[in-house]
């Protein structure tokens, strides 16, 4: 189980507690706003977009991997270091208290 808190574009967090999944799927079921998840979870958009917290930045791995890159490189909102589409972040023990930050817009 993982306890994730999404803070959105007016600096609002919001934690969810869940067992499987990925962030973003987690965040589109709880409603969430900032992520969208066009193309559910398939790495076929940066709809999913979402900033990962400093103190997390080093701790989900693997690096992104080249079609993440790619994918990030399409987003709409602005890509930084941070940059990872919350579709290849799957929830478990590993990231309890993972804090991911949304951009404004996303589409």
């Amino acid at each position: 189980m993982a306890t994730i808190t999404y803070v959105d574009a007016a600096a609002h967090p919001r934690k969810v507690t869940a067992t499987t999944g990925s962030v973003m799927s987690i965040a589109v079921q709880e409603g969430l706003p900032g992520i969208v998840g066009e193309c559910g979870g398939q790495l076929a958009c940066a709809s999913c977009h979402v900033y990962l917290d400093p103190a997390w930045a080093d701790r989900i791995g693997p690096p992104a991997s080249e079609l993440e890159d790619e994918m990030l490189d399409g987003a709409v909102c602005e890509r930084t270091a941070n940059s990872r589409p919350s579709c290849q972040i799957p929830v478990g023990d590993a990231v309890d208290g993972l804090i991911v930050h949304t951009a404004a817009t996303q589409v």
